[in-house]
């Protein structure tokens, strides 16, 4: 293991995982046979990227009886349907209790594969091997598993952590700009709602992490991880802190929804989502005029959108937004900023200015 490579522990007692976070990972045979229970492996990725990582792992994976599916690409999969597919290969392949499945993929493919082991026979494991910055920095750490249903995003789930999380930098060469931006918008989160030196540490450097300088990117990864998994261990259920992580995410999952998923990229729906919160926050007489305009600047410098670029009402929007998991009592709760980086969970905002944001931004 190269000693760039950075190890870190979310620590859940009998459910506790490493996350390792390197160069060139994915030929580490060591790091993945470490988590394999019994035999039996499945990896389950996509269409985009199983052309050019599948053939490596399965290389490494000698000894074990290794099958795969291939789903396709995109948020709008991220169904039954497509869940579906992945029971049929185990089923097909007569896997048991000791299996293990690989999410090799972004985000929806981490969900996904996540959610099957959380069912499969009541529970088999997983390992997380995230190929998009976003699910690098994001959704590989923490055990949310799950899908989306037409009326709302994620409504479907599991909280089921991973044996372990593998983070191969190199998986981002492949990457597209659109992907890495989106990406970006969950790195600046963490910046936001709790890490106000992370975030000048991000304002300083941010030329240099778009142009994807490796020795940055693993350590504006491993800063991400590290505060992530900081919060799971204390709230793992999302009963009360871990829901700051959603700073930007009700706005931006109203977004999604309003407009079908895959017209917005989930992070480029959040960094829009970032915005608004950020201008309702300075409404509620919390972030000054300049703080907001930070907010925008950072976003922007990293090629995420600002603004809604499409046409929706104010009422279409808020629907969306209601069907929101933090909802409580038709209630729409919101991550709001006391400054940056220090955040808060609330439903106690003024409807007045929460509308005025809201018809601000709609068209």
């Amino acid at each position: 293991m190269s000693d760039k490579t950075k190890i870190l522990n979310v620590e859940l007692g009998d459910k506790s995982y490493p996350i390792y976070i390197g160069i060139d990972l994915l030929s580490m045979k060591s790091l993945f046979v470490d988590q394999i229970q019994g035999r039996q492996v499945m990896i389950v990725t996509n269409k985009t990227i199983a052309p050019l990582y599948l053939e490596k792992l399965t290389s490494i994976l000698d000894g074990f009886n290794v099958q795969s599916v291939i789903l396709p690409d995109g948020e709008e999969f991220k169904t039954l349907e497509t869940l579906n597919k992945v029971f049929d290969a185990l089923l097909e392949a007569k896997f048991d209790r000791t299996s293990t499945l690989i999410a090799l993929g972004g985000g929806v493919i981490g969900d996904i594969t996540g959610f099957a082991a959380a069912s499969y026979q009541r529970g088999v494991g997983f390992i997380q091997v995230p190929t998009t910055l976003l699910s690098q920095v994001d959704s590989s750490v923490g055990g949310k598993t799950g899908i989306n249903h037409e009326l709302g995003k994620n409504m479907i789930g599991a909280f089921y952590q991973p044996k372990a999380v593998i983070i191969d930098v190199n998986t981002l060469d492949t990457l597209s700009n659109q992907e890495f931006s989106a990406g970006m918008a969950e790195v600046i989160k963490y910046g936001l709602l709790g890490n106000a030196d992370f975030l000048s540490m991000l304002e300083a450097n941010i030329e240099s992490i778009m142009a994807r300088k490796k020795d940055l990117i693993i350590e504006v990864i491993f800063n991400c991880c590290q505060d992530k998994a900081r919060i799971v261990e204390l709230d793992e259920f999302e009963k009360g802190k871990r829901a700051l992580l959603n700073l930007g995410h009700t706005f931006g999952h109203g977004i999604e929804n309003a407009f079908g998923y895959g017209n917005y990229l989930h992070g480029e729906a959040v960094s829009i989502g970032m915005v608004m919160a950020a201008k309702l926050s300075k409404d509620e007489g919390n972030l000054s005029h300049e703080e907001t305009l930070r907010v925008e600047s950072i976003l922007s410098k990293a090629d995420l959108p600002i603004s809604i670029n499409k046409t929706i009402d104010s009422e279409t929007l808020i629907t969306a937004m209601s069907l929101d998991k933090k909802s409580i009592d038709g209630k729409i709760r919101l991550v709001l900023l006391k400054s940056l980086g220090d955040s808060y969970l609330t439903d106690s905002y003024s409807n007045e200015n929460f509308m005025k944001v809201v018809n601000s931004f709609c068209q």
